[in-house]
């Protein structure tokens, strides 16, 4: 197996160098992309792709400690290159630095490169679920990668609910986990309910056809910003940018002239990933140290609820890190910004073995 291991790195390193792309930041080695397909691939539903295509994104050398990062819904890994997130982490003496460590940021099913509904498949596609998006993922690490462990696993928002997934689906794949914006807890209340609204709307459209379209339903881009506006931005941010009726007609003429979402059925799709999300059943199985990051207004995942507080007291060694309010956070979209939680990561990964 340290044979298949090496000459599976050694090829991904001569990979890698060929597809480097410019760098996105000056203090952090150039993201590389790749490509991997997972054959004959089993979803929960008991479909079976022959080839699953994985796309993905890495930083820094292979030989370096693994660190799995993962996007939210509808985000892509390169969706996570950005300078509030890789720019506070991956450079020289940063928590993550890519000299040290080797960054693996998959794109998830349905998003990215990696294969979706609009490839082809359409309304046919599998219906697929967190437990098949995350299998996919470790597929690609231990059998595309050839890496036994990880360091860390973090993720934000849908990354973070992924990372719950990976403790307590592979809880010996890794020494870490740092889930962000989530709880391990089903989904419910208005993050259900308004995730629900969502497809709903689209999939309610007329011109939607069950998912046969000749072309992308006017419903998308109005659903899509609802939700976000609606479960996003944090209260105090959008009284500060918005306090006169005028300044918030500005934002949302803004955000409604910006370009919709590429497919709707790659959209409803993801959104609907989330229906059977719960790992809370099986929170016992963690082994990780884990370190939970959320914010105190975060529209999706209310602390006030005491969900996340009860669910964090059965993670053996666990610690919640909640960020307070302010004019500053945006609310579920706090944790994008890693100046919030950077120095307490730091910390973090100071205490593992």
């Amino acid at each position: 197996m340290d044979s298949l291991r090496f000459a599976r790195r050694a090829a991904l390193m001569i990979g890698l160098a060929m597809a480097a792309t410019p760098t996105l930041a000056a203090d952090y080695p150039a993201p590389r992309d790749g490509n991997w397909v997972a054959r004959d691939f089993r979803f929960h539903t008991g479909d079976v792709m022959p080839e699953l295509r994985i796309g993905y994104t890495t930083v820094g050398d292979p030989s370096g400690i693994p660190v799995l990062v993962l996007h939210g819904t509808a985000g892509s890994a390169r969706s996570m290159l950005t300078p509030a997130f890789a720019g506070a982490l991956f450079g020289e003496g940063q928590p993550l630095d890519a000299r040290r460590h080797f960054i693996i940021i998959p794109d998830a099913i349905g998003t990215g490169r990696t294969t979706k509904p609009s490839d082809g498949l359409r309304g046919n596609f599998p219906r697929y679920n967190y437990d098949d998006m995350v299998l996919a993922q470790h597929r690609l690490v231990t059998e595309g990668l050839g890496i036994s462990r990880l360091r860390l696993v973090i993720g934000n928002s849908m990354g973070g609910m992924h990372a719950w997934v990976w403790g307590t689906n592979f809880p010996d794949a890794m020494d870490a986990i740092v889930p962000m914006a989530s709880q391990p807890t089903q989904m419910s209340a208005r993050n259900w309910m308004m995730r629900r609204l969502l497809v709903e709307t689209v999939r309610r459209d007329p011109a939607y056809a069950n998912g046969f379209y000749t072309q992308q339903p006017a419903s998308l881009g109005l659903a899509n910003v609802v939700y976000a506006t609606g479960t996003n931005g944090g209260t105090l941010n959008l009284a500060s940018i918005a306090p006169t009726r005028e300044a918030a007609d500005r934002i949302i003429d803004q955000r409604l002239a910006a370009p919709p979402p590429a497919d709707a059925n790659d959209f409803i799709w993801q959104w609907d990933s989330s229906r059977d999300y719960n790992p809370e059943p099986r929170l016992d199985r963690i082994k990780a140290r884990v370190l939970a990051i959320n914010a105190a207004d975060d529209e999706r995942n209310p602390p006030e609820t005491g969900l996340m507080q009860a669910a964090m007291r059965r993670v053996a060694n666990g610690q919640l890190l909640l960020i307070p309010a302010s004019a500053e956070t945006l609310g579920h979209g706090t944790t994008g910004n890693a100046r919030f939680w950077a120095e307490d990561l730091r910390r973090f990964m100071a205490t593992l073995p």
